[in-house]
């Protein structure tokens, strides 16, 4: 597969699930960078901007198995990872594998369960394996979370760690769609009050896990010029020098945005990388790795605005 394939196939995706989401173009797309990039997502919004129902279709029209977890106060990690059990007819134990053995994993409201069950993602995320009884068992290498998490509610909430939120590739705020969106989900959902399912809306799969796998790989190859790279480190590193920071981005943050900036060349058609495609992702790559310093934050500046400020800041190779 070369890089054209891999735009027909994003556009072939964002058609299906145009069946049944209205707008979210932008969030569309970072769900496409982070499938190719082999990435994971957080989305933050308020309720009712289709966050679970765009995870649902974005599986559905891929072809890949889907799980959802939704996360409360009480659920522990062997609610997520699964656990050993142990069988009276045979005295043996059997592994009842839990909802993370999937291919695309939607982790609802991931901020109202405790610190102890959120860990349990960490090594899922990072390794996409899981470790029960000092046995590793490996998951699918399409092994995609898609986290969710309400900004509006404080009350019975656990902020996520800095060391898991490090590990998701983006970080992307939904906003309320627009009045010519909301007409037209209106006019196309308010025939019922009950959740619809991707089935019911006509969604069918465009695609399957060894095209994903391959388009993955045709990603890889797209070109990063040394001074495209130098961009990157130059962005990221900047977070660390401003006073408006009190922690930068890390390392890695590098790395996962020039990944992601190859995988929107390839979406756009293109085998190299632009400075746009870093100038793009910056925000939503960075926006959840970095601390606003005090002095920042008395001040009432958002982390969003200092990030963009400062990479207006960066000199853009040509």
């Amino acid at each position: 597969m070369d890089v054209s394939e891999v735009k027909a196939l994003a556009d072939r995706i964002r058609a299906e699930v145009a069946k049944a989401i209205v707008g979210q173009g932008d969030t569309l797309d970072l769900l496409l960078i982070t499938l190719f990039s082999g990435g994971h997502i957080l989305l933050e919004g308020p309720p009712g901007t289709a966050k679970t129902l765009l995870a649902q279709c974005f599986a559905a029209s891929l072809g890949l198995e889907f799980g959802r977890i939704q996360f409360t106060p009480d659920l522990m990690p062997g609610d997520i990872i699964g656990t050993n059990l142990f069988n009276f007819q045979t005295s043996t134990f059997t592994v009842s594998k839990g909802p993370i053995f999937c291919e695309v994993l939607l982790a609802d409201e991931i901020n109202r369960t405790p610190p102890k069950t959120q860990a349990a993602l960490l090594e899922a995320m990072q390794e996409r394996t899981v470790t029960l009884d000092g046995k590793s068992h490996r998951l699918s290498d399409r092994f995609t979370v898609i986290a969710t998490q309400n900004p509006i509610e404080q009350q019975g909430t656990y902020p996520l760690p800095e060391a898991q939120l490090d590990r998701f590739l983006f970080k992307h705020v939904l906003q309320y769609p627009t009045e010519a969106e909301e007409l037209s989900i209106v006019a196309s959902h308010g025939t019922r009050t009950g959740m619809t399912t991707p089935a019911m809306l006509g969604l069918a799969p465009v695609t399957g896990r060894d095209m994903v796998t391959a388009a993955i790989a045709a990603v890889s190859q797209a070109r990063l010029a040394e001074p495209i790279a130098g961009y990157v480190v130059s962005l990221v590193r900047a977070t660390r020098a401003t006073p408006d920071i009190s922690n930068g981005a890390s390392p890695r943050s590098a790395a996962m945005l020039a990944v992601a900036a190859r995988a929107r060349a390839a979406l756009d058609g293109r085998d190299y990388v632009i400075p746009d495609d870093v100038k793009a992702l910056a925000l939503p790559a960075l926006r959840h790795r970095v601390l606003l310093s005090p002095a920042a934050e008395i001040d009432g500046r958002r982390v969003d605005e200092v990030l963009a400020a400062l990479v207006e800041t960066i000199p853009v190779p040509r």
